[in-house]
């Protein structure tokens, strides 16, 4: 019954387009096409790049430029460009077309060859490469113009120029997917909390997204209407994916909770799927009908690549979202987070992090265990829930917050670790990392940006990926990693402030 909304990004086309003049004439055009082939072959088989690069003819004026530009805006399932100026392309035929662009940009500083045939270069070879000519006027006039675009520069016979391509790649997706994100609260956010509130209107013209509010009786409506086979087969798809606790299986005293449970997971993903949702928020303060906190329903709606945010916080489910998106195909996952409590022994500072119940069960590769107990917030129903471990490995951290004139993210390169002890009292699942450069300049870096306390956690994708989507959205990032220094990162937010003023239309 589980069913993925994780776009395949096979789907997903980045255009690759080479630029030109027709100052070289038909043979030298002829040989900058084939030439641009190859390249496209090249980046196509390299297993780095998960969606599809279509090679599209060589631009050679200011009209076709244009038309490219409207062409890619237009088709939806098109999220980005890759172009590359294999000879001279003169960057006035670029204007037009690059102010039109309105889809992600990668500028590949790349030639056919990797090495030079010394002892036959002649002038016909020096006119047809030239992208070391080329490519300089291309990144003058995307500068002159202020376009946000990755540059990447190297052969694309070698991974580390594919692995960059793929990694803008995913964040292209990631942007395209939040700009058809409708998110569904239900409720409000929590009462007096500040961070998770947010400009719902400036959040769509920055990054696309749809907020809007829905009653939770609304939801209480499709939950209700459940059919009870239907609420069987859930059961059942329960028993066989999940270790189940004994109260909890068919006849025991507290299954009556699992096939609510259930029925709160059938109405949330009919009510999402007939609204065209790909995210949604919950409030522990505003759950109406609910005899429970969705718990388990909205792990494994996180699981089906659902953004979700706690306590109606839209920021975290649409990074939640977007992580979902950015690590399509990839081992580990995406979840949202939150900080809990601190481990101080000194030299071996932990963090321990965890949420009321929704943590998703992408972030490990056990079995997680379905269990019962009492909230102890809510007033509501003992909910039932996924129990599990973060699985040990590199992961990220990312919060978003509103900074009144502008959006912020924060992100913290981290390392999950192995429980050091265990947790048999603590019934939720749970993650504990080691955070980059260390404990206590990380919380401090994180506190001084004004970072939320919740966040998005990935074991799928690394710092690049949100670094490209940043600069694809012109939006601020802050990275606390090995290299931070809290001085020169205090700095660094005071400079930010100035500049994304000053950046701001009048």
């Amino acid at each position: 019954m589980s069913r993925s909304i994780v776009p395949d990004l096979k789907t997903l086309e980045v255009w690759f387009v080479t630029g030109s003049q027709n100052l070289y004439g038909e043979e030298t055009l002829a040989q900058v096409a084939e030439q641009s082939v190859e390249i496209v072959r090249a980046i196509e088989a390299s297993p780095d790049i998960p969606v599809t690069v279509r090679w599209k003819p060589v631009l050679k004026d200011s009209e076709s430029i244009r038309k490219m530009a409207l062409e890619v805006n237009a088709l939806d399932n098109v999220i980005g460009v890759v172009a590359w100026m294999h000879t001279f392309s003169p960057a006035k035929m670029w204007i037009t077309g690059l102010d039109l662009l309105r889809k992600p940009l990668l500028h590949l500083h790349t030639q056919a060859n990797v090495e030079l045939p010394w002892s036959e270069i002649d002038m016909n070879f020096m006119n047809l490469n030239q992208a070391a000519h080329g490519d300089r006027e291309f990144g003058y006039i995307q500068t002159r113009l202020g376009v946000a675009r990755k540059t990447v520069v190297g052969h694309v016979s070698n991974p580390e120029v594919t692995t960059k391509i793929g990694t803008w790649s995913r964040a292209a997706a990631a942007w395209a997917a939040t700009h058809e994100l409708k998110l569904a609260r239900f409720g409000d956010n929590m009462r007096f909390v500040a961070v998770t509130e947010g400009d719902k209107t400036e959040a769509e013209l920055q990054f696309g997204v749809q907020v809007n509010s829905w009653g939770v009786n609304e939801l209480v409506e499709a939950v209700d209407a459940a059919a009870e086979s239907d609420v069987d087969a859930l059961v059942a798809e329960y028993e066989e994916l999940y270790e189940v606790a004994p109260e909890l299986r068919r006849g025991a005293e507290r299954h009556d909770s699992l096939r609510y449970g259930a029925r709160i997971e059938l109405g949330l993903r009919a009510f999402l799927e007939a609204g065209g949702f790909s995210a949604f928020t919950t409030s522990f303060e505003d759950l109406g009908g609910l005899r429970q906190l969705p718990g388990l329903a909205v792990q494994r709606l996180m699981a089906d690549g659902y953004g979700f945010g706690a306590e109606g916080d839209w920021k975290t489910a649409v990074l939640v979202r977007a992580a979902k998106v950015m690590g399509s195909g990839l081992a580990g996952g995406a979840s949202l987070m939150e900080d809990y409590s601190y481990d101080l022994v000194p030299g071996e500072e932990l963090i321990l992090g965890a949420h009321m119940l929704e943590v998703c069960p992408t972030l490990t590769t056990s079995r997680p265990r379905l269990e019962v107990h009492p909230l102890g917030i809510g007033g509501r129903e003992d909910p039932v829930r996924l129990v599990f471990d973060t699985d040990a490995g590199p992961g990220i951290v990312v919060a978003l917050s509103d900074m009144r004139d502008r959006f912020r993210l924060v992100a913290n390169v981290v390392e999950v670790v192995d429980l050091p002890h265990p947790l048999p009292s603590l019934p939720v699942a749970r993650a504990v990392w080691r955070p980059e450069p260390d404990f206590a300049t990380s919380a401090a870096a994180w506190l001084t940006a004004g970072a939320a306390h919740h966040t998005v956690m990935s074991t799928a994708v690394g710092l690049e990926v949100f670094e490209d989507f940043a600069e694809i959205a012109k939006n601020e990032l802050v990275v606390i990693d090995r290299h931070t220094n809290l001085r020169e990162f205090a700095r660094e937010l005071r400079w930010n402030q100035a500049y994304y003023r000053l950046a701001q239309r009048l």
